[in-house]
């Protein structure tokens, strides 16, 4: 199984631009390369931030973009998203007592979707009710290999200003949720708008980098009382994950999204080499 996953496409951050607002020239770029790969995805999971301002205009241009899909999409909400709106763009996507938190399964391999919007909020929540729906979903699957994919990351990254406080009551509950369930394989976010590794209640966790322009690799201290004239955000290229499940490993590539040259392919003057590699393994 493939699982392809693009995040913080900020969709309608400008929306009077002309010609074209430059976020969504940059989610159709990716979108064209993911669908141009050569590796065909089962599902695109889109991990929040699909826009900038929750407004209908952007969702409808989202949707309009991801009708080229041969495949199915599962959103998640992100801290810029509304939840009415999105489950308007797209009415087959589940939610349950308000939050948009769901389950997909596929070749022996269940992927929980977690909400972790809170409005008004820039930060992440997972509140009881949410602790109570996650605790169910792996108590009741606890020999099934689980992927989580949430929005917020529950971690310090270093990157002052998009972090949350360390041990915010938030990250505690999904912390006591997740432990001790060792068939949770990964769980995987957005939000931070870096390529990020690290772990998270002993599960190891990874950021893809955002669709929309990236936020500068800074991690000095930052003061919000003294601007310093440091870069925040950049056009670095943008950047999707394919999430590879061959029914007991679970892998993650990314991609950049920008122009290449091939500098060698596979004709019969490098099969030799490919032939020794193979040779090697038995």
């Amino acid at each position: 199984m493939l699982i392809a996953q693009m995040t913080d496409i900020h969709i309608g951050f400008e929306p009077d631009a002309k010609p074209e607002e430059l976020n969504r020239i940059r989610f159709r770029q990716t979108l064209a390369r993911l669908l141009d790969q050569p590796n065909t995805p089962d599902m695109l999971v889109l991990s929040g931030d699909l826009t900038d301002r929750g407004d209908a205009e952007s969702f409808d241009k989202i949707t309009k973009e991801l009708e080229a899909c041969p495949f199915p999409v599962y959103p998640l909400v992100g801290n810029h998203d509304t939840r009415e709106e999105l489950l308007r763009a797209f009415p087959d996507c589940p939610s349950e007592d308000g939050f948009i938190h769901y389950a997909v399964e596929g070749d022996g391999l269940r992927v929980l979707m977690l909400d972790t919007f809170e409005d008004g909020r820039h930060g992440g929540a997972f509140c009881d009710d949410r602790k109570a729906w996650l605790s169910d979903q792996l108590n009741s699957h606890s020999n099934t290999p689980t992927l989580i994919f949430m929005h917020h990351p529950p971690v310090v990254s270093g990157i002052g200003w998009m972090d949350p406080a360390e041990n915010e009551p938030w990250m505690l509950r999904l912390a006591a949720a997740m432990r001790g369930h060792e068939q949770v394989l990964a769980i995987h976010c957005g939000h931070l708008h870096r390529p990020i590794v690290t772990r998270f209640a002993g599960i190891p966790l990874g950021v893809t980098p955002s669709v929309a322009p990236l936020v500068a690799m800074d991690l000095r201290e930052i003061s919000p009382d003294k601007p310093d004239d440091r870069a925040l955000i950049t056009t670095e290229p943008s950047t999707y994950a394919l999430h590879r499940w061959d029914g007991t490993n679970l892998v993650t590539h990314y991609e950049k999204v920008s122009d290449w040259d091939v500098l060698a392919r596979y004709g019969p003057h490098l099969q030799p080499m490919i032939r020794d590699m193979f040779v090697e393994r038995e």
